[in-house]
Parts: C-alpha cells; sequence; structure tokens
C-alpha cells in the first residue's frame, strides 16, 4: 500500500552508478552529512519559506530544500570518495525504503526548522502587541528603557532613564509623539514581523535625535 504521507522518491539515486557507492556505511555517512547540512542552511531555507509566502510548514509533498541537500551532499561525497570498481559491488542493491527514511529524516528536520520559526515571529508579535497595548493604557512610555514615562519640558523629550531629546516643533506633546511612534511601529511591522529597538544618537555638539532600528530586516529610522 502506498504511503501518502512520504515524499517522492528521491529521482537521483535511480541511477545505477550509484549503486557502487551507497553499501550500509556510506548510507550512514550520507543521512549524517544531509541531516548537518540542512541545519547549516538554516537562513536559505527560512528566505526561501518565506517567498513561498509563509503558509505553514506544510506537508511531505511540500519540501523547499530537501531534495537539493541531498544532490548536494551527493555530489560532495562523490567527489571525495573513491567509488569500487569491484563488480561484485553491483550485488549490493540499494535499499530504497532506507533512502526514503533519510529523505523523511530531512522533511522532519525542515518542518521543525519552520515551525521554530514560526513560533519567533508569533513572540515577536506578542510582544509588540503588548508594547502597543501599554502605550494606549498607559503615559507614553519611554521607547528606550522600556521601563519610565516619558515627558515634554519645555520643548524637550524627557526621561528618567537619560533620554533628552531636544524636539524640532515647539508644538510637539505627548498625544502628537505617541502617533509618530505607533505609526513607524506600524510601518515596520507591515513589512518585517520582528520587534524594532530605539536608542538615542548624537552627543553634545551633535543634535540627539531618536533611532528605530531593526537588525532582522536592516532598517533603521530616524523618529525624532
Amino acid at each position: 500500500k502506498k504511503d501518502r504521507g512520504r515524499a517522492p522518491r528521491f529521482s537521483c539515486f535511480l541511477k545505477v552508478e550509484m549503486v557502487f557507492f551507497f553499501f550500509p556505511p556510506h548510507l550512514g555517512l550520507f543521512s549524517q552529512r544531509c541531516l548537518e547540512r540542512m541545519k547549516n542552511s538554516r537562513d536559505r531555507l527560512l528566505n526561501r519559506y518565506r517567498q513561498a509566502g509563509s503558509s505553514g510548514p506544510g506537508n511531505a509533498q511540500n519540501t523547499f530544500l530537501v531534495q537539493e541537500v541531498m544532490e548536494e551532499e551527493w555530489n560532495a561525497l562523490q567527489s571525495m570518495e573513491n567509488c569500487p570498481e569491484d563488480l561484485a559491488q553491483l550485488e549490493e542493491l540499494i535499499d530504497m525504503a532506507v533512502l526514503e527514511e533519510i529523505q523523511q529524516e530531512l522533511i522532519d528536520q525542515e518542518q521543525s526548522i519552520i515551525r521554530e520559526y514560526e513560533k519567533s515571529l508569533q513572540f515577536d508579535e506578542k510582544c509588540l502587541s503588548i508594547m502597543l497595548a501599554e502605550w494606549e493604557a498607559n503615559p507614553l512610555i519611554c521607547p528606550v528603557c522600556t521601563k519610565y514615562n516619558l515627558r515634554i519640558t519645555s520643548g524637550v523629550v524627557v526621561c528618567q532613564c537619560g533620554l533628552s531629546i531636544p524636539s524640532h516643533s515647539s508644538e510637539l506633546t505627548e498625544q502628537k509623539l505617541r502617533a509618530c511612534l505607533e505609526g513607524s511601529i506600524n510601518e515596520h511591522s507591515a513589512h518585517c514581523p520582528h520587534t524594532p529597538e530605539f536608542s538615542v544618537t548624537g552627543g553634545t555638539e551633535e543634535k540627539s535625535s531618536l533611532l528605530m532600528s531593526c537588525l532582522a530586516c536592516d532598517t533603521w529610522a530616524v523618529i525624532l
């Protein structure tokens, strides 16, 4: 009975020449190296997953790197190993069930990486929602220390944490500053699911500014 839950067989292993290579010791090495290659290809996998629309881990029929990883590792091992010349090796038939088990292990690892990534996104979204909710329900919280309240005194935005930024407008109010911060965060979240960070730039000779930056998407913006 055909197992519909598994991916199609790894077609490149149907070549007769591979019979020379895949006797049991090499199968174990191949499996280990494939799993390691998949682990080291996390960024490539997630980029491809995001490009596909992040439709969820999906099923075994919808993989992103499994076939590619197996082919890459086969080529790498083939270049390292001397394939036996003894024709008796032809008697060592490739066990396709074992190859499918290796493929299934890679599918499981791929989906595990994607699930971990999805959990990270959900955590960042939750943190962002909590931060915005606190801003709406409470006095304006300093985005740099996220602990004390911001105040605007004589056109200067100040906080107990040491933040002090002269305003570009004498008409700046806490309400306008809150709207500016929320608008910047929402604009960032429209293209990046990660939570941005805030910092103060400049020094005594240069006018200080409030900067919003995100390491995940490598963007920054001057807020104030």
